[in-house]
């Protein structure tokens, strides 16, 4: 298939543009958010030379399969730089990487009125709070290369991964970090963490550096799965979460420890930190569970079954 997709969330285009397909990835100069390309940071993610970036005139005349949308500006963006109508003129389906902004989902979905768009969840938490309508929804969890077991636990620190946590604030946890950190140490990594003392490192060397750290620490109050807790498993790390959204069904209690209270979620952090053994032995036990649950070939067998599903004629 030709499959048109912008590069939205490199970790999750990364693991997309693994499959046997032809990706079409709109660039613009600059490189904006409309048309980023293939990463150009170095170090960042290897995508393979069948992920081509196209130039938005070239989509005109391109034989396209299915175009992937991940934001409401990606349906407009098909229309206009392919001359084919969402849905219609071209099967989309629209991924949403997300949980609703409002809570309960008000307003409905951006795609829930768009005829002939499927919705894609990455999490069931996400399909069960989003209001599509009577759109066609599916769920395709999370998939990723498997960067091997790298934990060591040498330094006795948590490691968080917090992308922009000035501007998200509670819906990431940044005020439960500080309480946190007040506690015990707390290494930060992500873009836009430098105010708070953060790193912002290529994803290569961020896949070497995390599972140095003790345990992972993941604060965040109200967004999707997020794919650094899912790569931080793959390494073997033991995890510290917040119960909220998908993670009670992500993280085994074998895999280390999940609460809602932040008192408890620090004292078992705390624990974990103090018990190298323990928390080796529940590394091994995340490992194990995302590589069954996670895995990337789950993952592009699920896409290849949706794909040829809403490409068929």
């Amino acid at each position: 298939m030709r499959i048109l997709l912008w590069h939205v969330h490199g970790t999750w285009t990364t693991a997309f543009v693994s499959g046997g397909h032809e990706y079409l990835i709109p660039v613009l100069p600059g490189r904006p958010a409309d048309g980023r390309g293939r990463p150009s940071r170095p170090g960042t993610f290897d995508w393979p030379p069948n992920a081509t970036e196209v130039e938005p005139h070239a989509l005109r005349d391109a034989p396209l399969d299915v175009a992937i949308a991940q934001r409401p500006r990606d349906l407009a963006l098909i229309e206009e730089w392919t001359g084919r109508r969402p849905g219609r003129d071209l099967p989309v389906v629209y991924v949403e990487h997300n949980t609703p902004p409002a809570g309960l989902a008000e307003p409905p979905h951006p795609a829930a009125g768009v005829p002939g768009i499927t919705i894609a969840h990455v999490t069931h938490f996400n399909r069960l709070f989003w209001d599509c309508g009577g759109a066609r929804t599916a769920v395709i969890e999370h998939g990723i290369p498997d960067p091997g077991y790298r934990y060591t636990g040498e330094l006795p620190a948590a490691a968080a991964v917090i992308n922009e946590p000035l501007r998200r604030g509670r819906v990431t946890g940044t005020d439960l970090l500080a309480q946190v950190r007040s506690t015990l140490d707390v290494d930060l990594f992500g873009m836009g963490s430098e105010p708070l003392g953060g790193r912002d490192l290529p994803h290569k060397v961020l896949l070497d550096e995390l599972p140095r750290r003790r345990v992972y620490l993941h604060p965040v109050r109200w967004t999707s799965l997020g794919l650094s807790l899912v790569e931080a498993m793959h390494l073997g790390m033991p995890v510290a979460a917040l119960a909220v959204t998908e993670v009670p069904a992500a993280v085994p209690p074998a895999a280390g420890v999940t609460a809602t209270s932040p008192e408890a979620l620090a004292a078992g952090c705390l624990a974990l930190l103090r018990d190298p053994d323990a928390a080796r032995l529940a590394g091994h036990a995340a490992r194990s569970h995302a590589l069954r649950r996670y895995g990337l070939g789950r993952f592009l067998a699920d896409w290849d079954r949706l794909l040829a599903a809403v490409a068929a004629p």
